[in-house]
């Protein structure tokens, strides 16, 4: 029996993993990208992003004969990996990336094609948006094409592992079009894998992160209420974790990423009479930044200095990625800006170019430039180089697991 070709649609940080983990088992894959310099760079041989594991998928999936092109393919399932933002001021899903993506697809796709959407997308996002684009095309829907929605589920800084691990949800109309599609996600998925209904995948996905980012927003809020009362809300959290019931995230200097500062927008743009926790966890997670800056303003008064002598130790959104998108560090930055506080001295040692002003590329010019030491991810690098920033005043907003050697002062978040 052959095997199928799938045409990867979006080769970005879950779109390329994807479709060299497929790859690296035997699926017959071929990735699409617009980005004309970032397709050169893979067939050139090289990986477009760093993390553990990645450049030894990379090079399994050459050995298995994946290729990358600019064209949309004719292939028998499409998977489309592109960005879902939101409209930020209706909070609802931007799905023209979705439905250009899914134009092309029907541009250069036979009849009887499978066309998959990893994108993460609110509950309706397939029927109003995905649908009728159907019909533009003098497609059948359930006949000439079959729709399905298999959200990604996975996170930069661990991909490979969670691709491999994680369970998975499949939503199709047909049964019979679900399990197909499984069995493509079983060559390389170890977890569970759930068939179901487009809107259920839909709506399960936008859940998940939703409860991550309230769940992240209750610590947050703690650490302000301890705060106010000189209680170290570390242990506290520490202590009522130890309830087998009980699950308490991490405070910490805001939410970034594409998917828990994203999603819960969705439920919100859609319910807004009826998603009134979930707005009111954005908003104490998006108002994070504000309240470091407020902790670092009164670190400088305390010790009489001036805001050209602190530093922000990290820009990406998570520890040992080089991924910025919605970046608490970044929104931390531009709120310094808004305020004509001047341009903030940054330093992140996963970005080896200069992505804002005022960013450093040398970790010791860096630090023989600053008194006060903000630390907003807590990459590997920083206990590497602990030794380093000894006589430093240091505001800590992630909690690192390690001594800051005789250091000044230690504050925590």
């Amino acid at each position: 029996m052959k095997k199928p070709l799938v045409n990867v649609v979006g080769l970005g940080y879950i779109g390329l993993p994807t479709a060299m983990m497929m790859a690296s088992h035997g699926v017959n894959v071929i990735g699409t990208d617009f980005k004309k310099s970032l397709v050169d760079t893979l067939n050139s041989g090289k990986m477009t992003f760093q993390e553990d594991g990645i450049d030894e998928l990379f090079q399994k999936a050459l050995a298995s004969g994946i290729k990358f092109s600019t064209e949309y393919q004719k292939a028998d399932v499409y998977i489309i990996c592109v960005a879902t933002p939101y409209d930020k001021d209706t909070k609802r899903v931007d799905a023209s990336f979705v439905v250009a993506a899914v134009k092309n697809v029907l541009e250069v796709c036979d009849k009887g094609s499978i066309v998959v959407v990893e994108s993460t997308v609110p509950p309706g996002t397939m029927d109003k948006y995905v649908r009728p684009v159907l019909d533009l095309y003098g497609f059948i829907d359930g006949q000439d094409i079959h729709l399905v929605h298999a959200p990604e589920r996975i996170i930069p800084g661990n991909m490979v592992r969670e691709l491999e691990d994680n369970s998975r949800t499949i939503g199709a109309d047909d049964p019979a079009i679900g399990e197909k599609v499984k069995e493509i996600y079983k060559s390389f998925c170890k977890g569970d894998i759930e068939v179901t209904d487009i809107r259920t995948a839909e709506m399960t996905k936008v859940v998940e992160n939703t409860y991550r980012d309230i769940n992240i927003a209750f610590a947050n809020e703690l650490l302000k209420i301890c705060r106010s009362d000189n209680l170290d809300v570390y242990e506290i959290i520490r202590i009522a974790n130890k309830h087998p019931r009980v699950n308490i995230l991490s405070p910490g200097p805001g939410v970034g990423g594409h998917c828990i500062s994203v999603d819960p927008w969705f439920l919100v743009g859609d319910y807004p009479e009826l998603a009134n926790m979930v707005r009111m966890a954005r908003h104490t997670n998006d108002g994070m930044p504000d309240y470091v800056l407020e902790r670092v303003y009164a670190l400088l008064r305390a010790h009489k200095l001036t805001p050209d002598r602190v530093g922000f130790y990290g820009l990406t959104y998570k520890e040992d990625v080089d991924d910025v998108r919605d970046s608490p560090a970044l929104q931390l930055v531009e709120l310094m800006h808004q305020r004509l506080a001047g341009t903030p001295k940054c330093f992140d040692p996963m970005l080896t170019t200069e992505i804002i002003e005022g960013q450093y590329l040398d970790f010791d010019k860096f630090l023989n430039d600053i008194d006060v030491l903000v630390v907003m991810v807590r990459h590997q690098h920083l206990k590497q180089n602990v030794d380093k920033i000894k006589g430093k005043i240091i505001l800590d907003t992630r909690k690192c697991p390690f001594d800051f050697q005789e250091s000044n002062v230690v504050t925590l978040l």
